[in-house]
C-alpha cells in the first residue's frame, strides 16, 4: 500500500455535518479509537442503542447489575456488527487482553471481563457501552472528510462521558468555535 499520508485521526471525534445523507450518522459524533492506511474504527458516542439497557443488556450476559452511578444508556456505537460491545472508558483501568490505549486519558475495551469488573463495583472511574462500532476501509474515511461529510475536532472525555447525550454534537462543535445554526447542508468548493 502506499504511504498513509492522512493525519492519524486517533482519539479526535468526527462530527457529522448536516446533510450527510446517511440518516445512521446524522448529527453524530464519533470517537476515533484506531486510524491507519488499512481504515479507520470509532464508536458513536452520542445516539442510545434502541430497546436497549444497560441492566437488560447484563442479564442477557448474566452478569450482575452495574452499580447505579454508572450510565444506565446502551449506545449505538455504529452500523457494523451491532451484536458486538465496546466499553469505551477512563484510561485508569485496563484489561490484562482486549483493551486499546487510545491516548493519555481514554481507553476502549472489547471484552466482558471490563463489565464483570464493573458489576463488582470496580473498573474504570468513567465509561460508556456501546453496541456496534462505525467502521471505514482503506481510503473510505478520507474520501468522505474530501466530501465534506466530516468535521475534526479534538476529543475532550467531558463531552464523551459527561454531558448528555442531546448536547454531544453542539459541544464537539463548539470545540472548533462552530454555531450548528452557520453549517450549511451543502457542500462547496472554492
Amino acid at each position: 500500500m502506499a504511504d498513509f499520508d492522512s493525519p492519524d485521526l486517533t482519539g479526535k471525534f468526527l462530527i457529522a455535518m448536516p446533510g450527510m445523507g446517511d440518516p445512521r450518522f446524522e448529527r453524530a459524533v464519533v470517537y476515533v479509537c484506531a486510524h491507519s492506511a488499512e481504515g479507520a474504527m470509532g464508536l458513536i458516542i452520542n445516539k442510545p442503542a434502541r430497546g436497549t439497557t444497560l441492566t437488560e443488556l447484563l442479564e442477557q450476559l448474566s452478569i450482575a447489575p452495574v452499580p447505579e452511578h454508572l450510565h444506565k444508556v446502551v449506545r449505538y456505537g455504529g452500523p457494523v456488527e451491532r451484536g458486538r460491545g465496546f466499553v469505551l472508558h477512563s484510561a485508569d483501568w485496563s484489561a490484562e487482553e482486549g483493551t486499546l490505549s487510545v491516548d493519555d486519558s481514554i481507553s476502549m475495551t472489547g471484552t466482558l471481563d471490563v463489565l464483570r469488573v464493573m458489576a463488582e463495583g470496580g473498573g474504570p472511574g468513567q465509561a460508556i457501552l456501546a453496541l456496534g462500532y462505525a467502521g471505514w476501509g482503506p481510503g473510505q474515511l478520507e474520501a468522505e472528510l474530501s466530501q465534506n461529510g466530516w468535521l475534526t475536532a479534538a476529543a475532550h472525555p467531558r463531552i464523551v462521558f459527561d454531558l448528555p447525550d442531546i448536547e454531544k454534537w453542539e459541544a464537539a462543535l463548539a470545540v472548533l468555535g462552530i454555531d450548528p445554526l452557520f453549517l450549511s447542508a451543502a457542500a462547496g468548493r472554492a
